[in-house]
C-alpha cells in the first residue's frame, strides 16, 4: 500500500518554460551581478548568452553522463563562466546568487493550478510527501515552496545541489527514502519526464509512477525505450490524489 508521494519540482509541481525573453534576461542577470560584484566582462548582451549557452553545454557535458551535481560555485567557476576568463576563486562569492538568479530568470515558474487541493487531499489520506529535484542552486527550491505557500506539506526536500547526485541516480532517491523512512514499495513518484522520474524510481522498486507532460518533457527524454511506461499517465495534478483516494477505498483503478 502506497503511504508516501515523492515528487518532482519543475515540471511537476510548477509550470515551467523558457523563451527568447527569458533566456536573454538571465543573461542580462548575470552581467548585473558581475557587475555589482566589482566584475567587469565588457562583452555585449548577445555575446554574453551565446557564451553563456556554451558554457551550460560544457557543464551538461559532464553532468548528464555522470549524472551528478556540482556546487554553484564549481558550476559556474569552472564551466559557465569560464569563457568570460573567470575561475572558481572569482565566483565563489557570490556563485549561489548567479545561481538562484539562473533559476528563476532563465526558467518562467508558476504553481500548477490545484497542487495544493491535491496537497490537502494526500494529507488527509495519512500520506507522507517529499520533493526530489535536481536543481544547480542551493537555495532556491526551497524559497520558491515557501512562496507558493506549500513548503510545509512536504516531511523532505532532497535537492542534487545538496546530495551530488541527479535523478535518475539511485543515490538521490536513497537519500530521501531516508529522511522520510519510507520502504521504495510503498512510495509513489510524481514528475514530467521518463529518463528521470520513470526509469529513476522504477529502478529503486518505488511501488507507482505518475506522469504528467510538461514543457520539459520533449528534450529531456530523447531514446526513451517504449517499454519505460509509467504506472498512471494524468493530464491534472490533482488525479495524483483522487487516483491514490481511490485505490485506498478499495474501487480498484486501472493504470491508465
Amino acid at each position: 500500500m502506497i503511504n508516501t508521494v515523492l515528487f518532482d519540482m519543475g515540471g511537476t509541481l510548477e509550470d515551467i518554460y523558457s523563451d527568447a525573453a527569458s533566456k536573454m534576461a538571465a543573461a542580462q542577470g548575470v552581467l548585473r551581478i558581475l557587475r555589482s560584484h566589482g566584475v567587469d566582462v565588457r562583452v555585449d548582451e548577445d555575446t554574453a548568452l551565446r557564451m553563456l549557452t556554451e558554457g551550460w553545454n560544457r557543464y551538461a557535458a559532464y553532468r548528464n553522463p555522470s549524472q551528478r551535481e556540482l556546487k554553484p560555485e564549481e558550476i559556474w567557476g569552472d564551466y559557465v563562466l569560464t569563457d568570460f576568463g573567470l575561475d572558481f576563486e572569482t565566483v565563489q562569492p557570490f556563485a549561489e546568487e548567479l545561481a538562484h538568479m539562473w533559476e528563476v530568470t532563465h526558467y518562467y515558474r508558476s504553481l500548477r493550478p490545484r497542487v495544493k487541493e491535491m496537497l490537502e487531499g494526500l494529507k488527509g489520506l495519512g500520506m507522507k510527501l517529499g520533493v526530489i529535484s535536481n536543481t544547480a542552486s542551493l537555495y532556491q527550491v526551497y524559497e520558491i515552496l515557501k512562496e507558493y505557500g506549500i513548503r510545509e506539506y512536504f516531511q523532505d526536500v532532497t535537492l542534487s545541489s545538496v546530495t551530488g547526485y541527479r535523478k535518475p541516480d539511485p543515490n538521490i532517491f536513497k537519500v530521501s527514502l531516508y529522511q522520510v523512512q519510507s520502504d521504495p514499495a510503498e512510495c509513489a513518484y510524481v514528475g514530467d519526464t521518463f529518463s528521470r522520474d520513470v526509469i529513476g524510481p522504477q529502478n529503486m522498486g518505488f511501488g507507482m509512477t505518475f506522469h504528467i507532460h510538461s514543457f520539459l518533457t520533449a528534450s529531456r527524454d530523447t531514446d526513451i525505450p517504449d517499454t519505460v511506461k509509467p504506472t498512471y499517465s494524468i493530464q491534472d495534478i490533482y488525479e495524483v490524489y483522487t487516483i491514490l483516494r481511490d485505490l485506498k477505498q478499495g474501487e480498484g483503478v486501472r493504470p491508465a
